[in-house]
């Protein structure tokens, strides 16, 4: 019989083959400002939009500024490979999620306060609320909170052809005047993301539910600007506090 052999070997070593900056005052860590400009996060989330830049490059742009040590990016990216996405995803405590990256407080802080945001909205989103919209009432009851604004807002529900929500864009806050909303900023959202049928509302601060002469005739211009473009303007709701109506029932009922 063999007898076991105690071993003697030194530890296992990984070798790291990142490059390591000291904090010697003289040592230059590289920025992400020495990227060229197509290729810095901000200025291609710009550029190309949100869905097109990696999960390093959207947290280097929610935490803005690396450390001594470590660029922004780099920060990023070493942050998602030693803790894992999904890891930091569920990480309700910022302090471990801290001390264990070895990150800085702050920036623990945000990735943990991004993240539920993220999952609070998803739940509103999801929450009893339909997908699909279909007539009035269910537009109402998507777009009902913005009656809780001071201010008048213009809100876009953009709809493919089986009826559901592609897109939801606040299309402008103030009054609306036909200088404020323009055709162009209605349906460029319809455009970029190949809708076919858009649902406008706003609402009115004042609890005044009939609809201005403004926006009658904003309506009008924004149903035949829609026929031009082949993308209907299947209604738009003035929204007030437990209640709606719509223009274009209304039109439809007084021609």
């Amino acid at each position: 019989m063999s007898q076991a052999v105690l071993s003697t070997a030194a530890d296992y070593g990984v070798t790291d083959h990142d490059l390591i900056f000291t904090e010697s005052e003289n040592q230059y860590v590289l920025r992400v400002k020495d990227l060229p400009e197509d290729e810095r996060p901000r200025e291609r989330l710009l550029k190309t939009g949100a869905a097109n830049l990696s999960i390093p490059e959207l947290i280097a742009i929610l935490w803005g500024v690396g450390n001594r040590k470590e660029d922004v990016l780099a920060m990023a990216r070493r942050t998602l490979r030693e803790y894992g996405e999904k890891a930091i995803a569920s990480e309700l405590n910022p302090k471990q999620l801290s001390q264990t990256a070895d990150i800085p407080l702050g920036k623990a802080c945000q990735i943990v306060a991004s993240l539920e945001l993220g999952r609070r909205f998803y739940a509103r989103q999801s929450s009893g609320r339909p997908v699909h919209i279909r007539n009035a009432k269910q537009a109402y009851q998507y777009l009902k909170d913005i009656s809780n604004s001071n201010k008048e807002q213009l809100r876009g529900l953009y709809l493919n052809s089986r009826y559901r929500i592609v897109h939801d864009e606040v299309i402008s806050i103030g009054s609306l005047t036909s200088n404020v909303v323009h055709p162009r900023e209605v349906f460029q959202p319809a455009i970029e993301r190949g809708a076919i049928a858009v649902i406008l509302a706003h609402n009115h601060p004042s609890g005044q539910l009939e609809p201005t002469t403004p926006d009658i005739h904003i309506t009008e211009q924004l149903i035949a600007a829609g026929k031009v473009l082949g993308i209907e303007l299947l209604d738009h709701l003035v929204i007030t506090p437990g209640q709606y109506v719509s223009i274009l029932e209304m039109l439809a009922n007084n021609p």
